[in-house]
Order: structure tokens, then sequence, then C-alpha cells
């Protein structure tokens, strides 16, 4: 921008000179050098450089020139009388002058044609500049604001990965423990075929105990890989579309092979009958079900199938009942001392839910609050024949402020609510007798469930979700030592 300006002022400046030397060369030239002054109209003087010769009707009368508005020559030259111009040598010479003056003043006039185009032009240039400029600003704090929301979600992810870096050392351990059992395998498998060749070579017995006790570590083993602890679940998969606002639905863990079965209460009090779908394709495709009547209207919706009998609270108590589906007749019932019931501790969606009952990889369990416990959450491990308590945890998390509830592999996880977003924050180790508060994403598509258990044969949560049967995967870090088998 300030090149052209320099020679804009480079240009006015040459025709300053131009002018300058024109009003003092060419009375010289013409050998005029006299001053005079005269006297404009209405009194007032104006002075102007002038010559006059002794005899002022004999010669030229040449004035110096000025500038106009627009900074162009102007001069002023008066004519001497006809019969003495052409004896005068000197008025040729003038007139060769004058004819170079024009010549400059046109070319002064192009030359400031061309400055004031240029003029414009670089004014044109300045504001596109001006607008590049800002063009540039803008796209420099877009790159900014878009780098660190690239960083802030780095560091978010590299958050969520930093926890599973010591699950991921304990993998290593373990895949060291399965090659170990490969090897004893391969020594056992070694073994027994050199003692088709030769046999006597080992002791029967001994090489008896040795499989009986590989094979027991590898059974212990398939068991520890069966639990975990919960990393993550999946975005729900709608099954069907059916029944009231509230209800449970699911199928048996402990069900023979071929047997799939599916088991569908709808409402959460005052109904005793039990659907049964020979298949889930036949609950997800049609309306064909066995009913079955139970003896006592259910409470809640925290039922369970488990081993071919249903469990469920009776309507008003405090009572467990174990119902077999294959005989239709109550094997079991047994009170669950001091557990809240009708409402009183119920979760946060209400519906009668002050027990819930579950079964998991260990067996099956109960999920109650008591006045003892000041309406935190009980859990108790239950016989499945003789529904005794064999052992209780007192948990710290009140029971209304929960969702609901599950339990996977002995920890009992607890949802942050039943409407709107929700996850699962909290985790009860019944193994260890402790605590913490996770953040588990956990999406609620149709923002009310009111019933939510873990299957661990299918490793799927089960959920009615506001009149919608779903499903969720879940995600279970697996992590066996040593010392453990």
């Amino acid at each position: 921008m300030s090149v052209p300006l320099l020679k804009i002022g480079v240009v006015l400046s040459t025709m300053a000179m131009i002018t300058n030397w024109m009003s003092q060369t060419l009375p010289s030239l013409v050998g005029l050098n006299t001053t005079k002054l005269s006297a404009a109209s209405g009194g007032t003087l104006d002075r102007s450089t002038g010559v006059l010769p002794t005899n002022p009707e004999e010669s030229w009368q040449v004035y110096s020139s000025a500038q106009d508005s627009e900074g162009r020559c102007i001069c002023t030259v008066v004519a001497p009388q006809q019969t003495m111009c052409s004896r005068d040598a000197r008025t040729k010479q003038l007139r060769q002058l004058l004819e170079k003056v024009q010549n400059m003043s046109q070319s002064i006039e192009v030359l400031d044609r061309r400055t004031q185009r240029d003029l414009q032009y670089v004014e044109k240039m300045e504001n596109q500049m001006k607008g590049l400029e800002s063009k540039f600003k803008q796209v420099e704090e877009s790159h900014k604001q878009h780098l660190a929301r690239q960083f802030k979600a780095i560091k978010a992810k590299m958050d969520e990965l930093r926890p599973l870096i010591p699950v991921l050392e304990e993998y290593k351990a373990d895949a060291k423990l399965v090659l170990q059992f490969k090897e004893e395998v391969q020594n056992l498998t070694s073994v027994l075929n050199e003692l088709q060749e030769e046999i006597g070579a080992y002791d029967y017995d001994e090489l008896q105990s040795r499989v009986s006790n590989l094979e027991e570590r590898l059974r212990a083993c398939m068991q520890k890989l069966a639990c975990g602890k919960l990393t993550g679940i999946s975005d729900p998969v709608t099954v069907k579309t059916s029944g009231s606002r509230f209800g449970s639905w699911m199928t048996d863990p402990l069900a023979p092979e071929g047997d799939n079965r599916v088991w569908y209460m709808d409402g959460y009090h005052n109904n005793r009958f039990v659907r049964e779908y020979k298949s889930m394709l036949d609950f997800m495709t049609t309306d064909n079900f066995t009913s079955h009547r139970l003896p006592h209207p259910w409470s809640g919706t925290g039922q369970v199938v488990y081993n071919g009998s249903i469990y469920f609270n009776k309507f008003q108590s405090h009572i467990v009942i174990r119902f077999d589906l294959k005989t239709e007749t109550i094997l079991k019932t047994r009170s669950l001392d001091y557990a809240g019931y009708n409402n009183m501790y119920h979760y946060a969606w209400g519906g009668h839910s002050d027990i819930d009952l579950m079964a998991d990889e260990n067996g099956l369990w109960a999920v109650y609050a008591t006045n003892q416990n000041a309406g935190n959450i009980v859990v108790s491990k239950l016989d499945p024949v003789s529904l005794q308590v064999l052992q209780t945890w007192n948990t710290s998390y009140p029971k209304r402020s929960a969702g609901e509830a599950f339990i996977i592999c002995g920890t009992l996880y607890v949802t942050n609510g039943y409407s709107g977003g929700t996850k699962v924050h909290y985790a009860y180790q019944t193994n260890a007798s402790t605590y913490e508060y996770i953040d588990i994403p956990f999406q609620n598509r149709y923002s009310h469930i009111s019933m939510l258990d873990y299957n661990p044969k299918d490793r799927a949560l089960y959920a009615w979700n506001n009149g919608h049967q779903v499903l969720y995967n879940v995600t279970l870090f697996h992590v066996v030592r040593a010392d453990e088998l």
C-alpha cells in the first residue's frame, strides 16, 4: 500500500518542479526580466510574475504559470502587434517555446488522468486487501477453535482409555496362564500317546489324578471367564412393542438346551396371569401364547424365572413365592424380614417396586431396603430351593434414588434414573463388600424404564421401556489370576 502512494507523491512533486521551472526559465529565454504588479478588479491585488520590454507595444508580454484547483499549469501570454512579430527573431523562438509548453501541459494532463486512475485502482486494492486480511483472521480463529475441539475430544478419549491400561496388563498375565494350560494339555497328550505304546511305563492312578486336576482347573478358569467387570452397554434393540407402560419379560438362564421360551408379565399390580411364548421368534412375530394363572397377584416388576420356577413378591407383602411353571403349584414361600413393601422403599419410578428379585452367574438374589438400613439398598443372596437368606450386604445407596438395578457376577449395578438421560453410576461388589461410583452411558430410548434385569445365559440386559420390550448387550472385562484357580 505504501509504494503506490509514494509513486503518486513523486508524480505531484514532479509537476510542481516543472511549473516552477517554466515560471523562472521562460522569461529569461526571451530576454525579459522585469516584474509587474497589476490590480485586480474590486481593489484587491494578484501577484504574478511578468515581463515588460522597453516598448510594450513592440514585444511579447509573458506572465508566469500558476496551478489551477486540479494542479495543472496555466500560462498567460500577451502577443504584440502583427507588424512587429514578423520582424522580431525572438518571436519565433517564443512560439516554439509555447508549443513545447502546450505539449508539456498535454503530457501533464495525460499523466494526471493516469494518476487519478492509478489512485482509484490503489484504493480498490486497499479495500480488497482489508477484506482479505479480515478473511484470514476469520480462518485463523476458526482453525484455532477447530484444533481446540479436536484436542478436547482426544483428551476425553484418553481419559476413557486410561483406566483400561491396568486391565490390559492383567490380560497379559491371563494369556500366559492360558498358554501354561495349553502346554500342560500337550504334555498330557504326549504322555497318553506314549502310554498307548508302552503300557505300564507310568502309574495310571497318578496320570488320572493329573487329568482330573487339570480338568477342574480348566472348569474353574471357564467359570472365571464367564464373569467380569461391566465396562459398556450397547444401544438398545427393540424386540417388541406391546402392553402397558409397566411390566416385565424374561427367559430362564438355566433352561436346558433347546428351551427358548419367553415369559411375559404386563403391569405391576392386581394381575396374576403370566404369558408363555414358545420362542423369541414367536414372541416377536405372533400373539400365540399359553397363559399361566398365579395363586396371588404380584407386586412390582421384579419377577424372575429361574430353573423352571417363577419367583415373585406377593402383592402388599414382603413375602417371596416360588411357583413351579410346569406343575403350576407353589413350591415355597418365605418372608424377607424387615423388607419394606407396599411402596415404602420403591425405585424412583414407584410402582410397588419395593422387592426386586434377580439372578446372575452366582445364583438368586433379592434387592430391597429396610428401616434398619435407613432406607438404603440391601442385597441378599437366596437359596433358590428353600428361599433362605444365605448372606446379606447393606449398602449406603438410597433405594428411592435408584432408577433400576441389576446384578452381574455378584456386583450390584444401579442406574441414576429411569427417564430421560440415564447412566449406570454406582456399583457394589459383594465379594469384597466395597462400592465405587462409575459412569457407564445407558441409552434410554423410550424415556421410562420400569424393569431392568441381567440374564447370564444371554449376556444381555432385558428391559421394559414404556411399553417396549428391549435388549442391551453388555461388555465385560474378564480377569483371571493364578492364585484363584
